[in-house]
């Protein structure tokens, strides 16, 4: 099946007419319709289809089991298809319909590979809806705790082991799964790039270095409810005015340390017009090339505000394997090398100790979260076959990677 085959059939599939954007969220109707998609693309291909203790899915061409047995585990590709709200196309999608086309592109060409080759779909990569971003393959690696996991809530009080229990799973899998880690042996992704990094360098892909730290903090501004129309100015306790505080001291604090933060999700209470807030409860998102200053951004923020930053995920700086990042970049033409604000499934497990890489395909616009998102067909095209060098090669007779350590990682 061609690449735009394979786009044009998940399309349609969560996206708001209106917006033109994208609310595919974990463990959805929209999620199943895209899980049934996956499972549907890897029966065609005779891939065998396999789900880990966390709900990823998991499609191999080759057995993974005999292969990690005999100290040959495989070569994966692949990503995610669950989307921030009104999120872009590309962002996670892009990565797993071109594992598909890499996959198919390597058969045409009458590539046997030599190890187990997996395309992988992993689970609320974006945390839109429980709040942790990267759930998925958190779960599996033990970042995130099983316990913890099945406790998280969605807006509208929802916990996940409730939401995965209704898509027909059991809960109680919820943890770390070795076994599904050990069939792994190198992990590239795929993913539109989020900047306009490779316009300005006009090349269509480029190799991951690393990713910055990141983390998500929630912040508790209380006031009290009152009257909007009969409180005098002075008797007010008004949390929106420690929002205003915090949103402004994000952009200052971020500034002033070479970060970036943003406030992009509030919920209010009670939510009126007519009626002053009796809290507001605001989630800040920063990052930075310095762990430190990243930390420092939010105790800032937090400090502006008058309470307290809860962290409710932290990721540290994760460098790529850099003999898998030069043996890539050398592979494809001396492409550029460049890192990212952005978090991802390959940055979780390259933590977990396992060799990975990123492929980046040109954003033209540099905006990403955003129905405004986009790459050309053209350099789509390039990154399916940047892909599939990438797999012969690693996949191939001498195509061994050796496992990080220290600096390697």
């Amino acid at each position: 099946m061609t690449f735009d085959a394979l786009w044009a059939a998940i399309e349609p599939v969560g996206r708001d007419l209106r917006s033109g954007g994208y609310r595919r969220f974990a463990w959805t109707r929209e999620d199943a319709t895209l899980r049934e998609w996956f499972a549907g693309e890897a029966a065609v291909r005779g891939l065998s289809l396999t789900l880990d203790r966390a709900g990823n899915q998991w499609a191999w061409w080759g057995d993974p089991d005999a292969a990690a047995s005999a100290g040959r585990p495989g070569v994966v590709m692949g990503s995610h298809l669950d989307s921030v709200p009104d999120g872009g196309a590309y962002d996670g999608p892009l990565g797993v319909v071109s594992a598909f086309a890499a996959l198919d592109a390597l058969r045409a060409r009458g590539f046997i590979p030599s190890r187990p080759v997996g395309v992988v779909n992993f689970a609320d990569e974006e945390g839109a809806r429980f709040g942790v971003a990267c759930g998925g393959s958190r779960i599996i690696t033990g970042a995130l705790d099983g316990e913890r996991a099945r406790g998280l809530r969605d807006a509208d009080g929802t916990t996940l082991a409730e939401a995965v229990a209704r898509a027909g799973r059991d809960p109680a899998h919820l943890g770390p799964d070795p076994e599904a880690l050990r069939r792994i042996g190198v992990f590239v992704e795929l993913h539109v790039e989020q900047g306009r990094a490779l316009a300005d360098l006009d090349r269509p892909v480029a190799v991951g270095s690393s990713i910055w730290p990141h983390g998500r903090w929630r912040l508790d501004l209380l006031g009290e409810a009152n009257h909007a129309g009969t409180t005098r100015l002075e008797d007010r306790r008004d949390p929106m005015l420690a929002l205003a505080a915090v949103i402004t001291a994000a952009r200052e604090a971020a500034s002033a340390r070479g970060c970036v933060a943003t406030v992009g999700k509030v919920l209010v209470e009670p939510n009126g017009v007519n009626a002053i807030p009796s809290a507001v409860r605001a989630w800040l998102d920063a990052r930075g090339p310095d762990e430190p200053d990243v930390r420092a951004v939010a105790e800032e923020v937090a400090a502006r505000g008058g309470t307290l930053a809860v962290e409710e995920s932290f990721t540290a700086e994760t460098a790529f394997s850099a003999p898998l990042r030069d043996r890539l970049a050398a592979l494809l033409g001396d492409a550029p090398v460049l890192g990212t604000g952005a978090g991802h499934d390959a940055g979780i497990l390259a933590a977990a100790g396992i060799p990975a890489a990123m492929l980046f395909v040109r954003n033209p616009t540099g905006v990403s979260h955003s129905p405004a998102e986009h790459a050309e067909r053209a350099d789509c095209l390039a990154g399916v076959d940047a892909l599939a060098l990438t797999v012969a090669d690693l996949a191939g007779p001498d195509g061994v990677v050796p496992r990080p350590r220290g600096e390697d990682r």
